[in-house]
């Protein structure tokens, strides 16, 4: 796959007015070929050159004719995993992307196994904020220089049909903070939940564990988790990944996403990480 590390390397050449140079900086160009039609190339610019602009000194197609499609919308041309998947999708070997300020990029050949893998527990509802935080980063093109594919795991504890969830801002009629827990009654909760469970009814009731952390599989990994000791990079159940408090903050998380990559790539080397 060739993506371009950043869009400044990647210029426009439908018109020659400085002649046959180009800029100082540009490693490919992008052409007009005719009506819709475009071709990518690769240039080396003389070295040795100075100013701005530069002699060429030698030129490649990568793709052209019916390879290459141009991206319906404009995008943010920060976001790599997004613009990678998108080609994927285009069914062309080379798709073109155009971003909101007029930068230009392209994606060719688009191979995702090189990037990655970072498995996100959390759970539902109310808003898993850990999986929604990191898609709305995600976005931003935050993590674009990490080139990572976040797969999400997020647990529904709606399906579990206990009596008693843990708190109301998830809506549910019965709450461990609002009301009072039966001899019987079947409660969702974490280790919290069953700590409160257990001094302030007894052994008498039945917790189900919904702690995202309890669910990790996969590695490396980033999880919620309300118990703020077990926070920061470890191993859970045989896994390696990262851990962020319940109400972690968007910079928290981002942190915790970076120093996770870092680490597994420091130890394992790239790997895919599925």
């Amino acid at each position: 796959m060739i993506f371009p590390l950043h869009c400044k390397y990647v210029g426009i050449a439908n018109g020659t007015p400085c002649g046959e140079r180009v800029y100082f900086l540009s490693r490919y160009l992008v052409r007009e070929t005719g009506p819709g039609g475009m071709e990518v190339l690769e240039v080396e610019a003389d070295p040795a050159g100075t100013g701005l602009m530069r002699d060429v000194l030698s030129t490649r197609v990568l793709a052209a004719g019916d390879e290459v499609c141009r991206y319906p919308d404009l995008v943010n041309v920060h976001d790599r995993t997004s613009l990678v998947r998108a080609a994927l999708r285009s069914g062309h070997r080379c798709t073109v992307f155009f971003g909101h300020d007029g930068q230009t990029t392209f994606v060719l050949d688009p191979d995702l196994s090189g990037f990655l893998w970072v498995h996100v527990y959390d759970i539902s509802p109310p808003r898993p904020h850990l999986s929604a935080t990191l898609l709305d980063l995600e976005r931003t093109g935050l993590f674009g220089d990490l080139e990572v594919v976040f797969e999400h795991h997020v647990r529904d504890i709606r399906e579990i049909g206990a009596d008693v969830y843990p708190c109301r801002a998830a809506g549910f009629s019965r709450t461990l903070d609002a009301d009072p827990v039966r001899p019987g009654d079947r409660v969702a909760g974490c280790l919290t939940a069953r700590d409160l469970v257990r001094e302030c009814y007894g052994g008498e009731v039945s917790v189900e564990n919904i702690c995202p952390l309890e669910a990790v599989e996969s590695e490396p990994f980033i999880a919620r988790c309300c118990r703020s000791e077990r926070g920061g990079l470890g191993r859970w159940n045989g896994r390696f990944g990262a851990v962020v408090h319940w109400g972690a903050s968007p910079g928290d998380i981002a942190e915790a996403v970076r120093r996770v990559t870092a680490a597994w790539r420091e130890r394992d080397g790239e790997g895919s990480g599925r």
